[in-house]
């Protein structure tokens, strides 16, 4: 699996790449690409996939993935010979759209035989041609149908590819993204190691959410607060408390010792309300 370097960070172009991310190894990262043709629509989202840079290091440090910069391969102009191959492939699959709508137009004529037999029998009985309504057969009509079918390419269907061409050249990006010995960093690898859906805090005022499940079909259950050191201030304790009880959602305090081997602490607080 390759992630695209763009912006800094991590992004996934392919479909595949991207349900094994996020239904195997629990990494969501948020939809960028346009699926609305009026522009684009935080719930109408697409491919490609952006990636934090936690999840992108997180999935370097795993070994899911390696991370490529294409910027000098596909920021270069297509040659005659690239571009040739585009319009016959794209040539390909307007031919192939233009097929499927006529097997389909067949399909859907077969289907009501019966019908458009009578009424074309009717009309030729009316113009009184008796001999030609009685020699009409269903082989007539599919000829008919076939033979003025018109495929207008106005109407096609163009697909717009995701992934990259398949011959173009990448580079390795060796270095890390991030500072891996920063205590954001290790926190979030820490809870992932546990087995939890992390993602941003950022609109909750937190470091990260944790969620039980899929944030499809869950709602994050804490929020994250990375403490620089294991003491919680007074006024922080109380402001992130409450902000979590606001938001229906435990308030988890994180610190991250500065040896690797005395690991990460965390403390849940509960806001308690005696007069209920």
């Amino acid at each position: 699996m390759y992630l695209t370097l763009l912006n800094g960070t991590g992004f996934v172009f392919s479909v595949d790449d991207y349900m094994e991310l996020r239904s195997k190894h629990r990494l969501m990262g948020a939809l960028v690409g346009t699926a609305n043709t009026k522009g684009w629509s935080i719930n109408q989202s697409t491919l490609p996939v952006e990636l934090t840079k936690f999840e992108t290091q997180l999935i370097l440090d795993e070994g899911l993935a390696l991370l490529v910069n294409k910027s000098k391969s596909l920021g270069a102009s297509p040659t005659p010979k690239e571009l040739e191959e585009y319009r016959s492939e794209l040539d390909k699959r307007l031919e192939g759209q233009a097929n499927a709508l006529k097997s389909e137009k067949l399909r859907e004529t077969e289907r009501y035989m019966d019908k458009i037999l009578l009424g074309k029998r009717n009309k030729l009985l009316k113009q009184g041609l008796a001999t030609k309504a009685g020699a009409l057969v269903s082989e007539d009509v599919l000829k008919e149908v076939a033979d003025n079918f018109e495929f207008d390419l106005q109407n096609a269907l163009v697909e717009v590819p995701c992934e990259h061409l398949i011959k173009h050249t990448a580079q390795i990006v060796p270095e890390p993204l991030v500072d891996t010995s920063c205590a954001r960093y290790r926190i979030f690898r820490d809870l992932w190691l546990r087995g939890k859906f992390v993602t941003s805090g950022e609109a909750f005022g937190a470091d990260f959410l944790v969620y039980p499940g899929d944030p499809l079909i869950y709602h994050a259950s804490h929020i994250v607060i990375v403490q620089s050191t294991s003491l919680i201030r007074p006024l922080d304790l109380i402001a992130k408390v409450r902000l979590s009880v606001i938001v229906n959602k435990s308030c988890v305090f994180a610190h991250a010792h500065e040896k690797r081997g005395k690991g990460i602490t965390y403390q849940t607080v509960a806001w308690c309300n005696p007069s209920k």
